[in-house]
């Protein structure tokens, strides 16, 4: 084994130090001395790089000594089981034993690995342990289900997507059913992490903070809460407006990222056209937003949306994926681009992520990727056209700048689809 730059034990040592400060500084109002600290833990790395230096194939220095550290903590806590703390647990724990053993692995990582590896697992382990108390609030805010739905979501994407064959069971569409679940998945993605923003992180009465993560979520359904929100209480009727432009804003961002993900030359053609109308859009909301003045904050608008992990969810998407990939396929063949133009138009009435990305994962012999980012604006398009007769329904005519700026976004929508 190359020896070690000493720039590589300035570090461990620089590490180990940062570590036990921290923990010093954790443990600083305990009634207890635990052990470890600012001394100890770089001590501690110290002597794991040593005895790793000492034999780094078999492993037996090192070995030895992470059992001795063992022995000596469990030697440490036998004797203070009887103790308890202030509210009367046992002043014993994990955490500490696992502090220091985390410490002496530094070393042993720090000369095997690369510097990433020990900096982030140090910078984590500090985390980790200064946001104790936050982790223990956010864990008695968070309720079984979501427990349960972060399971779903795992299922979605660890379990059954492996399993799903990638080869076309149908002479209808050359989609496959692994891609349409790994559809599924990269907007459910980004949706579920949308609804746990806004669930969690929004504050009460967040205004745009709500809308901007409520468009990761679902712009039309962010759309129809803030107009009836608009319609209910006048007070906020300035944030209704712009957190419907501020939605739509962030959806062509939303839609540039999971494009991105199945189709890079798509997404670079698309780059400009749909961040120009977001930034317009951004303009549009933060200004109206701005110059419009203070008003007062509602309860309302944090409306919570639905969980994107529903199977109903799921599995709805994954029939309108299919649905989708059968009529475009058909459209192409039979009408050329104008009848993709003439279905993107028509599906801008609902969801559109089922069609855009059938779009990006299509066969590309039968459609060019100036068509598939002219069918992305035209759905866009359309689609922030029924957004904004949903605000004009829902708000009874109180949301007109809002809807006007959907119309101004839609409209330039077809005119780069029809200029490219």
């Amino acid at each position: 084994m190359p020896n070690a730059p000493p720039i590589t034990l300035v570090m461990l040592l620089g590490l180990g130090f940062f570590f036990g400060l921290a923990f010093e500084e954790f443990y600083a109002n305990a009634n207890q001395k635990r052990p470890g600290g600012i001394r100890t833990f770089p001590l501690l790395a110290l002597t794991g790089a040593l005895l790793y230096r000492l034999d780094p194939t078999r492993l037996l220095p090192v070995t030895a000594g992470l059992l001795v550290l063992g022995i000596w903590l469990v030697c440490y806590y036998w004797r203070r089981l009887d103790e308890t703390d202030a509210e009367g647990f046992p002043n014993v724990g994990l955490v500490v034993p696992v502090c220091n053993v985390l410490a002496y692995l530094l070393g042993p990582v720090a000369l095997a690995e690369p510097t990433w590896v020990p900096v982030g697992a140090t910078v984590a382990a500090v985390l980790l342990l200064t946001a104790r108390p936050g982790l223990h609030r956010f864990a008695h805010r968070v309720e079984l289900a979501e427990i349960v739905n972060a399971g779903k979501f795992l299922l979605l994407t660890g379990f059954a997507l492996p399993l799903l064959p990638d080869t076309p069971v149908t002479d209808l569409t050359p989609i496959t059913p692994h891609q349409v679940w790994l559809a599924m998945v990269a907007v459910c993605t980004v949706s579920y992490a949308g609804y746990l923003l806004q669930r969690y992180v929004a504050p009460p009465g967040g205004g745009l903070l709500v809308a901007l993560l409520g468009g990761l979520y679902s712009s039309t359904a962010t759309t129809l809460v803030l107009a009836k929100q608009a319609r209910s209480e006048p007070a906020v009727l300035r944030t209704s407006n712009a957190g419907i432009v501020l939605a739509t804003a962030v959806m062509y961002l939303r839609l540039l990222m999971v494009i991105l993900v199945f189709n890079r030359a798509l997404a670079m053609v698309l780059l400009m056209p749909l961040v120009g109308l977001s930034g317009l859009g951004l303009v549009v909301a933060l200004g109206w937003y701005v110059l419009g003045g203070r008003e007062a904050q509602s309860a309302g608008s944090n409306a919570l949306p639905g969980n994107p992990l529903e199977l109903t969810t799921a599995a709805t998407f994954a029939g309108l994926f299919v649905v989708i990939s059968i009529a475009t396929a058909w459209a192409t063949q039979r009408f050329g681009s104008a009848g993709t133009y003439a279905l993107a138009a028509i599906v801008g009435v609902s969801d559109i992520d089922p069609f855009v990305l059938n779009l990006a994962q299509g066969d590309a012999s039968h459609i060019t990727v100036a068509t598939e980012a002219n069918a992305v604006l035209i759905a866009a398009s359309s689609n922030n056209v029924v957004k904004a007769v949903y605000a004009l329904v829902y708000s009874k005519g109180q949301t007109l700048v809002g809807a006007g700026t959907l119309l101004l976004l839609a409209v330039l929508g077809i005119a780069v689809a029809v200029t490219v």
